[in-house]
């Protein structure tokens, strides 16, 4: 029997102290770079985006590709990616911790719209407050020392 799944993941992980750093100018280089690693693992990526000190990655994972595995690779090979080009000259490292929320195949469009328009969301309101309401609506048990 073969395997196949339907799971779509959306992946959001914050830089190191929420520094941001990671400018404008070239946050496409840095999505382009994860949406190949992304590929080369055979996961299907539907959107990746993200402002000065977070990124949302919306993609659906290749059943042979663990989320905590997928998740470290990315943040290991993006940080050298981003020292090696120099992309972003303040950037210290990604946090430790990651967010990993599932959705029903149906909610894609709305999600690819939530991610791609990171930028006007975040005009209205902080990383910290979409990142509690994602763990809240998602009855996520957490501890707020863990989030600062």
């Amino acid at each position: 029997m073969s395997t196949y799944t339907q799971i779509l993941y959306q992946i959001v992980f914050s830089t190191k102290g929420r520094e941001k750093s990671l400018s404008k100018l070239n946050r496409e280089k840095l999505f382009k770079y994860i949406s190949r690693l992304l590929e080369n693992k055979k996961c299907h990526l539907y959107r990746i985006n993200g402002i000065k000190d977070h990124i949302h990655i919306l993609t659906h994972l290749h059943p042979t590709v663990s989320l905590s595995s997928l998740v470290k690779d990315i943040k290991l090979a993006s940080t050298a990616f981003i020292k090696e080009e120099k992309l972003f000259p303040n950037f210290k490292g990604w946090q430790e911790g990651y967010g990993a929320f599932t959705y029903s195949i149906k909610a894609k469009e709305r999600l690819i719209n939530y991610v791609m328009n990171q930028e006007k969301h975040h005009s209205e309101s902080s990383f910290l407050e979409e990142y509690k309401n994602m763990l809240i609506s998602h009855e996520v048990e957490f501890d707020e020392k863990y989030l600062l």
